[in-house]
Protein backbone atom coordinates (compact mmCIF):
# COMPACT_ATOMS: atom_id res chain seq x y z
CA UNK A 1 0.00 0.00 0.00
CA UNK A 2 1.47 3.08 -0.96
CA UNK A 3 2.27 5.65 1.54
CA UNK A 4 0.46 9.11 0.76
CA UNK A 5 1.59 12.51 1.80
CA UNK A 6 -0.37 15.08 3.45
CA UNK A 7 -0.81 18.99 2.78
CA UNK A 8 1.27 19.91 6.01
CA UNK A 9 4.19 17.41 4.52
CA UNK A 10 4.63 20.44 2.24
CA UNK A 11 8.05 21.01 0.50
CA UNK A 12 10.34 24.26 1.76
CA UNK A 13 12.69 25.18 -0.39
CA UNK A 14 15.47 27.98 -0.27
CA UNK A 15 14.64 30.60 -2.19
CA UNK A 16 17.04 29.94 -5.02
CA UNK A 17 15.78 26.92 -5.14
CA UNK A 18 12.27 28.24 -5.40
CA UNK A 19 13.27 30.47 -7.83
CA UNK A 20 14.41 28.09 -10.14
CA UNK A 21 11.47 25.28 -9.44
CA UNK A 22 8.99 27.77 -10.62
CA UNK A 23 11.55 28.51 -13.70
CA UNK A 24 10.95 24.76 -15.05
CA UNK A 25 7.25 24.44 -13.53
CA UNK A 26 5.41 24.43 -16.87
CA UNK A 27 5.65 22.55 -20.33
CA UNK A 28 7.79 21.76 -22.29
CA UNK A 29 9.57 19.49 -19.62
CA UNK A 30 13.38 18.51 -20.08
CA UNK A 31 11.62 15.19 -21.26
CA UNK A 32 9.66 16.52 -23.57
CA UNK A 33 12.64 18.02 -25.69
CA UNK A 34 14.29 14.43 -26.55
CA UNK A 35 18.00 13.65 -25.66
CA UNK A 36 20.06 16.03 -27.45
CA UNK A 37 18.16 19.18 -27.08
CA UNK A 38 17.31 18.08 -23.35
CA UNK A 39 21.56 17.68 -23.20
CA UNK A 40 22.51 20.98 -24.36
CA UNK A 41 19.98 22.47 -22.03
CA UNK A 42 21.31 20.31 -18.78
CA UNK A 43 24.42 22.02 -19.98
CA UNK A 44 23.75 25.02 -20.14
CA UNK A 45 21.73 25.03 -17.20
CA UNK A 46 26.06 25.05 -15.95
CA UNK A 47 27.56 27.16 -17.67
CA UNK A 48 27.41 30.10 -15.81
CA UNK A 49 30.52 31.58 -14.40
CA UNK A 50 31.13 30.29 -10.57
CA UNK A 51 33.58 29.91 -8.70
CA UNK A 52 35.60 26.20 -8.52
CA UNK A 53 38.10 24.82 -6.58
CA UNK A 54 41.46 24.42 -8.22
CA UNK A 55 42.14 20.79 -9.60
CA UNK A 56 45.28 19.35 -11.35
CA UNK A 57 43.07 16.73 -13.44
CA UNK A 58 43.38 13.80 -16.77
CA UNK A 59 41.26 11.79 -18.80
CA UNK A 60 42.24 8.40 -18.90
CA UNK A 61 40.53 5.86 -21.27
CA UNK A 62 39.91 2.51 -19.42
CA UNK A 63 39.88 -0.53 -21.40
CA UNK A 64 36.73 -2.97 -20.68
CA UNK A 65 33.25 -3.35 -20.62
CA UNK A 66 30.71 -3.78 -22.86
CA UNK A 67 31.95 -1.38 -25.14
CA UNK A 68 35.49 -2.12 -25.03
CA UNK A 69 36.78 1.34 -23.15
CA UNK A 70 35.39 4.06 -20.56
CA UNK A 71 36.76 7.45 -21.05
CA UNK A 72 37.15 8.54 -17.24
CA UNK A 73 38.52 11.93 -15.70
CA UNK A 74 40.52 12.42 -12.80
CA UNK A 75 40.23 14.85 -10.56
CA UNK A 76 43.45 16.12 -7.54
CA UNK A 77 43.05 18.59 -5.44
CA UNK A 78 45.81 21.22 -6.60
CA UNK A 79 48.94 20.65 -5.47
CA UNK A 80 48.15 16.91 -4.29
CA UNK A 81 50.71 14.41 -4.73
CA UNK A 82 51.23 11.06 -3.54
CA UNK A 83 49.23 8.31 -2.86
CA UNK A 84 45.41 9.68 -2.72
CA UNK A 85 42.40 7.83 -1.72
CA UNK A 86 39.70 7.16 -4.12
CA UNK A 87 36.13 8.71 -4.95
CA UNK A 88 34.49 6.56 -7.86
CA UNK A 89 31.94 9.24 -8.32
CA UNK A 90 28.90 8.12 -10.83
CA UNK A 91 26.87 11.06 -12.18
CA UNK A 92 23.02 11.53 -11.76
CA UNK A 93 20.34 13.18 -14.26
CA UNK A 94 18.20 10.48 -15.54
CA UNK A 95 20.67 7.80 -17.47
CA UNK A 96 19.95 10.37 -20.22
CA UNK A 97 21.65 13.48 -19.11
CA UNK A 98 24.77 14.66 -17.30
CA UNK A 99 28.08 14.01 -18.11
CA UNK A 100 31.76 15.44 -16.37
CA UNK A 101 30.69 19.25 -17.69
CA UNK A 102 27.61 19.48 -15.41
CA UNK A 103 29.07 17.89 -12.10
CA UNK A 104 32.37 19.55 -12.64
CA UNK A 105 31.94 21.60 -9.33
CA UNK A 106 30.83 19.20 -7.40
CA UNK A 107 33.28 16.50 -7.95
CA UNK A 108 35.72 19.85 -7.44
CA UNK A 109 34.54 19.75 -4.04
CA UNK A 110 34.64 16.71 -3.30
CA UNK A 111 37.84 15.95 -4.43
CA UNK A 112 39.41 19.43 -2.52
CA UNK A 113 36.82 18.49 0.55
CA UNK A 114 38.16 15.19 0.99
CA UNK A 115 41.65 15.60 -0.16
CA UNK A 116 40.69 12.62 -2.30
CA UNK A 117 41.49 11.59 -6.36
CA UNK A 118 37.50 11.39 -7.78
CA UNK A 119 37.36 9.14 -10.53
CA UNK A 120 34.69 10.30 -12.68
CA UNK A 121 33.54 7.85 -15.56
CA UNK A 122 31.68 9.10 -18.66
CA UNK A 123 29.11 6.10 -18.87
CA UNK A 124 27.10 5.67 -22.00
CA UNK A 125 23.59 7.74 -21.63
CA UNK A 126 20.61 6.29 -22.55
CA UNK A 127 18.46 5.43 -24.79
CA UNK A 128 21.54 4.81 -26.62
CA UNK A 129 23.14 2.53 -23.98
CA UNK A 130 20.25 -0.19 -22.19
CA UNK A 131 20.46 -1.36 -18.67
CA UNK A 132 23.30 -2.84 -18.15
CA UNK A 133 25.94 -1.41 -20.31
CA UNK A 134 26.07 2.03 -17.89
CA UNK A 135 26.50 0.21 -14.63
CA UNK A 136 28.80 -2.74 -16.37
CA UNK A 137 31.47 0.36 -17.41
CA UNK A 138 31.64 1.64 -13.80
CA UNK A 139 32.34 -1.28 -13.06
CA UNK A 140 35.32 -2.02 -15.47
CA UNK A 141 36.47 1.45 -14.06
CA UNK A 142 36.15 0.27 -10.73
CA UNK A 143 38.49 -2.52 -11.26
CA UNK A 144 41.00 -0.50 -13.20
CA UNK A 145 41.49 1.09 -10.16
CA UNK A 146 42.08 -2.10 -8.07
CA UNK A 147 44.32 -3.85 -10.82
CA UNK A 148 46.01 -0.43 -12.22
CA UNK A 149 45.21 2.54 -9.95
CA UNK A 150 48.36 2.43 -8.20
CA UNK A 151 50.05 3.60 -11.01
CA UNK A 152 48.31 7.27 -11.57
CA UNK A 153 48.62 7.89 -7.79
CA UNK A 154 45.19 6.39 -6.78
CA UNK A 155 45.18 4.13 -3.53
CA UNK A 156 43.34 0.75 -4.10
CA UNK A 157 42.94 0.17 -0.49
CA UNK A 158 40.87 3.00 -0.51
CA UNK A 159 37.91 3.17 -2.55
CA UNK A 160 34.47 4.90 -1.92
CA UNK A 161 31.76 4.87 -4.43
CA UNK A 162 29.31 7.80 -4.75
CA UNK A 163 26.36 9.16 -6.74
CA UNK A 164 23.24 11.26 -6.88
CA UNK A 165 20.27 10.61 -8.45
CA UNK A 166 20.34 7.48 -10.60
CA UNK A 167 24.43 7.72 -10.17
CA UNK A 168 22.70 6.73 -6.40
CA UNK A 169 21.71 3.55 -7.82
CA UNK A 170 24.07 2.62 -10.30
CA UNK A 171 26.81 3.26 -6.97
CA UNK A 172 24.88 1.09 -5.10
CA UNK A 173 24.32 -1.66 -8.00
CA UNK A 174 28.15 -1.39 -8.34
CA UNK A 175 28.15 -1.90 -4.16
CA UNK A 176 26.43 -5.07 -5.07
CA UNK A 177 27.87 -5.96 -8.01
CA UNK A 178 31.25 -5.83 -5.69
CA UNK A 179 29.92 -7.91 -2.64
CA UNK A 180 28.45 -10.32 -5.18
CA UNK A 181 32.09 -10.72 -7.98
CA UNK A 182 34.28 -10.24 -4.82
CA UNK A 183 37.06 -8.11 -6.79
CA UNK A 184 36.61 -4.12 -5.47
CA UNK A 185 37.60 -4.12 -2.27
CA UNK A 186 35.14 -1.07 -1.35
CA UNK A 187 35.66 1.61 2.11
CA UNK A 188 32.45 3.44 1.87
CA UNK A 189 29.13 4.00 -0.04
CA UNK A 190 27.42 7.75 -0.07
CA UNK A 191 24.46 7.73 -2.34
CA UNK A 192 23.01 11.86 -2.56
CA UNK A 193 18.97 11.23 -3.04
CA UNK A 194 19.80 8.18 -4.76
CA UNK A 195 17.08 5.80 -6.81
CA UNK A 196 15.94 2.62 -5.23
CA UNK A 197 12.31 1.54 -5.86
CA UNK A 198 10.85 1.20 -9.66
CA UNK A 199 7.68 0.55 -8.00
CA UNK A 200 5.99 3.74 -8.96
CA UNK A 201 3.75 3.31 -6.04
CA UNK A 202 5.79 5.44 -3.22
CA UNK A 203 4.55 8.46 -1.16
CA UNK A 204 6.78 11.13 -3.50
CA UNK A 205 5.49 9.47 -6.85
CA UNK A 206 2.10 10.36 -5.67
CA UNK A 207 2.87 13.72 -3.81
CA UNK A 208 4.76 14.81 -7.23
CA UNK A 209 2.30 12.75 -9.33
CA UNK A 210 1.90 15.28 -11.89
CA UNK A 211 5.44 14.89 -12.63
CA UNK A 212 5.95 11.37 -15.08
CA UNK A 213 9.15 11.61 -15.86
CA UNK A 214 10.48 9.11 -13.48
CA UNK A 215 9.25 6.33 -15.44
CA UNK A 216 9.41 7.60 -18.63
CA UNK A 217 13.81 7.69 -17.59
CA UNK A 218 13.06 4.11 -16.43
CA UNK A 219 12.12 2.91 -19.96
CA UNK A 220 14.80 4.86 -21.48
CA UNK A 221 17.28 3.22 -19.74
CA UNK A 222 16.01 -0.07 -20.70
CA UNK A 223 13.80 -1.36 -17.42
CA UNK A 224 10.08 -0.97 -16.42
CA UNK A 225 8.23 -1.77 -12.62
CA UNK A 226 7.59 -5.67 -14.24
CA UNK A 227 11.20 -5.68 -15.75
CA UNK A 228 13.83 -5.06 -13.18
CA UNK A 229 16.52 -7.22 -12.38
CA UNK A 230 17.44 -7.95 -8.79
CA UNK A 231 20.48 -5.97 -8.67
CA UNK A 232 18.49 -3.07 -9.26
CA UNK A 233 15.33 -3.56 -7.25
CA UNK A 234 17.07 -4.95 -4.19
CA UNK A 235 19.44 -1.65 -3.73
CA UNK A 236 16.53 -0.54 -1.71
CA UNK A 237 17.61 -3.57 0.75
CA UNK A 238 21.10 -3.28 0.51
CA UNK A 239 23.53 -5.06 2.31
CA UNK A 240 25.97 -3.06 3.97
CA UNK A 241 28.16 -5.65 5.97
CA UNK A 242 32.07 -4.89 5.43
CA UNK A 243 31.63 -1.23 4.33
CA UNK A 244 33.55 1.12 6.88
CA UNK A 245 30.25 3.87 5.58
CA UNK A 246 27.62 3.17 3.84
CA UNK A 247 24.49 6.44 4.16
CA UNK A 248 22.15 8.08 1.98
CA UNK A 249 21.73 11.46 2.01
CA UNK A 250 17.49 12.04 1.10
CA UNK A 251 15.82 14.89 0.45
CA UNK A 252 11.67 15.77 0.73
CA UNK A 253 11.60 17.47 -2.35
CA UNK A 254 12.21 14.85 -4.18
CA UNK A 255 10.41 12.34 -6.49
CA UNK A 256 12.66 9.29 -5.30
CA UNK A 257 11.94 10.38 -1.25
CA UNK A 258 10.97 7.38 0.32
CA UNK A 259 12.82 4.67 -1.40
CA UNK A 260 16.02 6.73 -0.32
CA UNK A 261 14.98 6.32 3.10
CA UNK A 262 14.95 2.41 2.82
CA UNK A 263 18.81 2.50 1.30
CA UNK A 264 21.50 1.83 4.49
CA UNK A 265 21.53 4.52 6.89
CA UNK A 266 19.12 6.97 5.94
CA UNK A 267 19.56 10.68 6.54
CA UNK A 268 16.12 12.51 5.93
CA UNK A 269 16.27 16.31 5.84
CA UNK A 270 13.52 18.34 7.81
CA UNK A 271 10.77 19.89 5.75
CA UNK A 272 10.29 22.29 8.16
CA UNK A 273 14.12 24.01 8.10
CA UNK A 274 15.40 24.69 4.62
CA UNK A 275 18.79 25.22 6.12
CA UNK A 276 18.73 21.61 7.38
CA UNK A 277 21.78 19.94 6.40
CA UNK A 278 21.47 22.17 3.36
CA UNK A 279 20.24 20.00 1.24
CA UNK A 280 16.71 20.74 2.02
CA UNK A 281 17.44 23.08 -1.32
CA UNK A 282 17.01 20.34 -3.90
CA UNK A 283 14.59 19.73 -6.55
CA UNK A 284 15.68 16.18 -7.73
CA UNK A 285 13.47 14.95 -10.20
CA UNK A 286 10.25 17.26 -8.58
CA UNK A 287 8.00 19.39 -10.57
CA UNK A 288 5.94 22.15 -8.18
CA UNK A 289 2.52 21.40 -7.53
Amino acid sequence: MATTTSPAAAVVLEPAAAEFAAATAEPPYLLDLGPDKGRTVVDDVQSGQIAKPPVNEQWITVPGGPTGSVPVRVVRPAGASGILPVIIYIHGAGWVFGNARTHDRLVRELAAGADAAVVFPEYALSPEARYPVAIEQNYAVARWVVTDGAAHGLDPARIAVAGDSVGGNMSAALTLMAKDRGDVPLAAQVLFYPVTDASFDTGSYHQFASYAGGYALWLAYGLSSGNVPLIVVDAAGLLCGGLTLAVALSLRGSLVRPASWTSCTAIPVSGEDPASLRLAAATAGKKPA
